[in-house]
């Protein structure tokens, strides 16, 4: 077994890192491909905005043959370590064969790069961006990932735990089907009463053009809603460009949604039509017909990622939630294109959103699981 830390300016060892899912996933009719300029970007650390204050180290593992079976991503958050005043490092990217040699070869390698700089601890999957997916899938391996988000074979929990980590936290996805939407009476109610109590209105959108008038808010609106939260770190301008270009490319307006307050924006809902059946069909590549296919599908679509809801503090727990799942059942009512909605990665630990969206007839039966251990 052969572990190398590749020269990102090899474009033979950049491909080699690139290309290693699509053998490990050939035979697999539900990975979903990454978008390959996204991966291109994150490998390049001339055009990439994550570089500007932090690192990472990408690892092959060669076997026996001198072809790739494994891979690995090792991250040192400047953000994130500053935020929390911690040495942890991160994990990403794992890919591996079901071969435990291997795997254990590259979490070494990881975990040697981390204490090289001075990091005792790693939590993972976790990745580069807000917007990075996080966790390794433990259940429901039978349902597509949304985009964005993992997929991965069974054995993969398996040979994480054998390198040393245990579970850190887990996150909950699941689907919202139209002809199963439930309008609760008393959280119905109860978003009706809070909205009129507190002067709240939701407001929406009807084309790209406004969708720009929210881009200046992104900031400050996310860092009030979720920063700080549950390992999350304050977002910023760099982070909002990488949002604002998946609202101008992907959204559909009428899924995005604000919560506001008079001219205070105090939550939002950011949903945006399915886009895996596209990169599936097209193996993540956008040139030079992939963006042709992407249009297709977004209009044919049947399918909706919501991965971002979020309230400031002070309402949640208030029946914030409540005109949050509101709006999304409603929205799921009245678009007749799309039939399910897919809540993303809803932390474990947010029993109130989870409890209200629960109540309109989720079924949660996607869960991640993020790993940590000590160096």
């Amino acid at each position: 077994m052969q572990i190398v830390q590749i020269d990102l300016r090899n474009q033979r060892q950049v491909r080699e890192f690139m290309r290693l899912p699509f053998r490990i996933y050939q035979d697999d009719p539900l990975w979903v491909p990454p978008l390959e300029m996204e991966v291109r970007k994150l490998l390049d650390p001339a055009k990439h905005p994550f570089y500007r204050y932090s690192q990472a180290a990408f690892f092959l593992a060669y076997g026996s043959k001198a072809e790739p079976v494994g891979r690995i991503a090792a991250i040192d958050s400047r953000r994130y370590n500053e935020f929390f005043r911690s040495k942890t490092a991160f994990f990403y990217w794992f890919e591996c064969e079901n071969d435990p040699a291997a795997a254990a070869a590259l979490f070494d390698a990881a975990f040697a790069w981390a204490r090289s700089r001075g990091l005792n601890r790693i939590i993972g999957p976790r990745g580069f961006t807000a917007l990075d997916g996080r966790g390794v899938l433990v259940e429901g391996f039978e349902y597509r990932p949304a985009f964005g988000i993992a997929y991965n074979p069974r054995y993969y929990p398996a040979l994480i735990e054998a390198s040393g980590f245990r579970p850190h936290h887990d996150y909950l996805s699941g689907y919202l089907r139209r002809e199963t939407v439930i309008f609760p009476a008393r959280v119905t109610e109860l978003a009706e009463r809070v909205t009129a109590r507190r002067g709240l209105r939701i407001m929406n959108f009807k084309s790209r053009q406004e969708l720009r008038l929210l881009i200046p808010h992104l900031e400050k609106l996310y860092n009030a809603s979720l920063g700080g939260v549950r390992d999350n770190i304050p977002i910023d301008q760099d982070d909002v460009a990488a949002m604002a270009d998946m609202l101008l490319s992907f959204a559909d307006p009428e899924l995005i949604k604000l919560v506001m307050k008079g001219k205070e924006v105090v939550g939002f809902i950011l949903a945006y039509p399915d886009i895996s059946r596209a990169l599936q069909k097209t193996g993540g590549r956008m040139l030079p017909f992939g963006w042709l296919v992407m249009l297709r599908e977004l209009r044919r679509t049947e399918y909706v990622d919501l991965n971002g809801i979020g309230l400031k503090e002070e309402y949640r727990g208030l029946g914030g939630s409540a005109i949050l799942a509101c709006e999304i059942a409603k929205t799921l009512l009245g678009k007749l294109q799309y039939k399910v909605a897919d809540f993303i990665q809803v932390d474990t630990t947010n029993d109130n959103m989870l409890r209200e969206i629960a109540n309109f007839g989720v079924d949660f039966c996607k869960r991640h699981r993020v790993y940590a251990r000590d160096l």
